[in-house]
């Protein structure tokens, strides 16, 4: 039974590859997940505008990425935290809050998981952090970690 894939399937084919299958696997489980269709003419027409679609999607996503980027670029973020002797944190600065402060001093919106920060900032100090957006555009912020005063 020759399909055409509408999503991958781990290993077995990607999407808009036609493939042939074993006919019980066709009937019984990719087209009844809508994961495939059989392959003709119409199928094909289908699966070449969803590539354009998927396409398309993926440049807006990508220009939206490199804006993003470029707003980030030479931004800096400040926390004041509780410090001990030589500047050692009481705890530390993490990718979500450097995540939550961007959001709240510049109002830009980037996942925690998006900040490429090994383990948490743990002295104070001031740290380039890159930030990976996706493949390979990305922005590197400044972070500024001050001790807190303490007032008596």
């Amino acid at each position: 039974m020759k399909v055409i894939f509408l999503e991958d399937v781990p290993n077995v084919a990607k999407a808009g590859e036609a493939k042939d299958v074993a006919g019980g696997y066709g009937r019984n489980y990719l087209l009844p997940k809508k994961l495939a269709v059989l392959a003709d003419s119409q199928a094909a027409g289908l699966v070449e505008a969803q590539r354009k679609k998927r396409a398309r999607e993926q440049a807006k996503d990508e220009a939206d990425m490199k804006e993003l980027a470029k707003m980030l670029e030479g931004k800096e973020v400040t926390f004041k935290t509780k410090a001990g002797a030589e500047g050692k944190l009481f705890g530390s600065v993490t990718s979500a809050d450097i995540s939550a402060e961007l959001e709240k001093r510049h109002r830009l919106v980037v996942d925690k998981r998006k900040v490429d920060l090994a383990e948490g900032i743990k002295q104070t100090g001031s740290y380039d952090v890159p930030i990976k957006l996706a493949g390979d555009i990305g922005a590197t912020i400044k972070v500024n970690v001050l001790a807190e005063e303490e007032t008596k």
